[in-house]
């Protein structure tokens, strides 16, 4: 009983110390709030691609929320893949991508971890050009 008081004595509010009335923000940052929408290229396959990306943000991901558990998200992957080689081969990459998303088993023996505590998988491992593929180990944290 003694120990007990003694503890609650040590963490009481005392006189000099005051609590301060504190404003809690509730709300969750979201991702579409830093989303472009903007189209900053005129070549075909940007614009079919980037339409494409806006439709999906707009009326599925926005609505479904942040799952992607990899980074960049599935719909930045498929503009970048698309930006780094040409419509056809980056709708594969994507396609790619999308089916390794729906298998959770063994994501974390083949990819490293990003900050946000997502898997990282970028477009240019996947360009098949040796000099922008970066292999980096699972596993690994990357900040």
């Amino acid at each position: 009983m003694f120990s007990f008081l003694i503890v609650a004595s040590s963490v009481a509010q005392t006189d000099w110390q005051r609590w301060e009335k504190s404003e809690p923000n509730y709300q969750k940052e979201h991702s579409f709030s830093q989303r472009d929408y903007s189209y900053s290229d005129n070549s075909f396959s940007y614009i079919v691609s980037k339409t494409l990306i806006n439709a999906y943000w707009f009326l599925i991901s926005d609505v479904d929320g942040d799952n992607c558990p990899f980074h960049p998200s599935c719909s930045s992957f498929f503009v970048q893949s698309v930006e780094e080689t040409n419509l056809l081969q980056g709708t594969l990459m994507f396609f790619d991508r999308f089916t390794r998303d729906s298998n959770p088993v063994g994501r974390e023996e083949h990819y490293p971890v990003y900050k946000n505590y997502r898997f990282y998988d970028p477009p240019t491992l996947y360009a098949l050009d040796k000099n922008k593929i970066n292999f980096i180990p699972p596993k690994r944290v990357i900040e």
